[in-house]
């Protein structure tokens, strides 16, 4: 699983285009590295392969326009899989050595005073940082959690007698940040008198990433399912402001999308919103909400070809994120019905999951809800005597695979009524997908296809308002929620 992330990663995050000119240099060398390691650098979320070993060495520029804090791996034989924390500004030389491959605990020499913070927090955490390398490696992965958290505290133990600055914000926020997805984490109090003694020694010029940390140690009510919407001030690309709501006044549903420059998955997921955006521009708003800096956002290639409403909150979206996210990662989904409810709230993108959202709501199928898994939507319901059977429509790649098992059943006045027969697919074995769902030849949609079958139920003792489709009762199950039969 570990070699498929950074597979994925390698494969699908790329560093958009940027207008930047200045830049950081980072050197590196190791006689132990083998030729051909790749060489992944970036900020923030934005990574693309800069460079690959030859000799042991690497060298490369990255765009940056200010102090930052970047990250730098190295993908190849007898590398770790961990993510190396450097400060980088512009037109600096940073230089890196070993005598290994373990690169985050090599030598790091740089004029940058906030990277000798990040030193001294490397170098009390070097045991834990060595222990976490050889659990990677023997695949340990039980423990990998445990020694995960060590490595936290012994960070955390390190920065009251750090300065505040650039670097020690960075840690402290990247642990904070951990809490939007870990609700049990054991030191959430130290966390919080920690954050009262940086805020006490900050100097000018950190409220900003100070109230970011704020709101993930205290953080408001996040808005579920079922409940209204709230609306936020944004802003585009020019500077003109804009209610996040205001997509709502002409009674089409809303779907913001959370994203970043650098998210892979976010970009799998263009083609299709576009596709799905075109064909119900008439029902359905779009608002993305950008979730980098204000320069990387704005001067990214990826960024300008956005055909939706393209905005920021110039906070990294926490104003959004804090009121609607139950977990930090992108992309992001939220559907906001006309009349303001949420009816939706989904991370990551899976191929087909927007055009079987468009099968809800565009009037081509009956009223449901599909959120669970977008891919597969009810396009006909015919309920009577003899049974129910219930026409289907499921989008993949046509190489993914799917199934539908024999012990499916409807769920309706607490009653299950069980599946009987099924047309056009085979119960318990894979099925694929085998009808273009696109005429398009763009790469992620050329490939995207859709597959039409029929189940048939046991018959409804009493013909109800709405209904349950389950897939059985294990987990990852297909789930379709109040279909209607008005």
């Amino acid at each position: 699983m570990k070699k498929s992330i950074i597979t994925m990663m390698l494969a699908l995050v790329t560093m958009a285009g940027q207008a930047q000119t200045k830049t950081v240099t980072i050197t590196g060398s190791s006689l132990a590295l083998k030729d051909g390691t790749l060489v992944v650098a970036g900020t923030g979320m934005s990574l693309s392969v800069v460079d690959t070993v030859q000799s042991g060495r690497f060298a490369f520029a990255l765009p940056i326009e200010e102090l930052s804090a970047g990250i730098l791996s190295l993908v190849g034989e007898g590398c770790p899989n961990f993510s190396f924390s450097l400060m980088m500004k512009p037109d600096v030389t940073i230089k890196l050595t070993g005598t290994d491959c373990i690169y985050p605990l090599w030598k790091v020499e740089s004029p940058i005073p906030e990277q000798q913070t990040m030193n001294r927090v490397t170098e009390h955490c070097r045991d834990v940082i060595k222990e976490l390398i050889q659990i990677q490696q023997k695949k340990d992965w039980n423990k990998l959690d445990s020694i995960n958290m060590v490595y936290m505290k012994k960070q955390m133990d390190i920065l009251p007698s750090l300065p505040v600055d650039a670097a020690s914000l960075h840690v402290l926020w990247f642990i904070s940040r951990l809490l939007k997805n870990m609700k049990d984490f054991p030191y959430v109090e130290e966390l919080k008198s920690l954050e009262k003694s940086f805020v006490a020694r900050a100097p000018k010029g950190f409220k900003a990433q100070l109230a970011e940390i704020h709101t993930y140690l205290y953080p408001p009510h996040v808005l579920q399912v079922g409940e209204e919407a709230t609306d936020a001030e944004l802003f585009d690309m020019q500077g003109n402001k804009h209610h996040l709501l205001e997509g709502l006044s002409d009674g089409r549903y809303l779907l913001l999308d959370l994203w970043s420059i650098g998210c892979g998955p976010c970009r799998m997921a263009e083609p299709e919103m576009r596709e799905v955006y075109e064909r119900m521009k008439d029902k359905l708003e779009i608002v993305g909400i950008n979730e980098d800096k204000l320069s990387s956002w704005k001067n990214s290639d990826f960024s300008k070809r956005i055909v939706w409403k393209n905005w920021n909150d110039g906070k990294k979206g926490s104003s959004i994120s804090s009121r609607y996210c139950d977990e930090g990662a992108v992309p992001y989904y939220i559907l906001i019905s006309p009349d303001k409810r949420i009816v939706m709230k989904k991370s990551g993108y899976y191929t087909g999951m927007f055009l079987g959202l468009a099968d809800a709501i565009n009037g081509l199928s009956i009223k449901q809800d599909n959120s669970t898994n977008l891919e597969l939507s009810i396009r006909k319901v015919e309920a009577n005597a003899n049974g129910t059977t219930i026409s289907f429509r499921y989008y993949s790649h046509k190489e993914y695979g799917f199934r539908i098992v024999k012990d499916s059943y409807l769920e309706a006045n607490s009653k299950k009524y069980k599946l009987t027969a099924a047309d056009g697919i085979t119960l318990d074995e894979t099925n694929y997908t085998t009808v273009k769902a696109t005429d398009s030849t763009e790469e992620f949609l050329r490939d995207l296809n859709y597959a039409d079958f029929t189940l048939t139920f046991e018959p409804f003792e009493t013909i109800p308002t709405t209904f349950d489709f389950k897939e059985g009762d294990g987990e990852d199950v297909f789930v379709i929620r109040n279909i209607s039969l008005k």
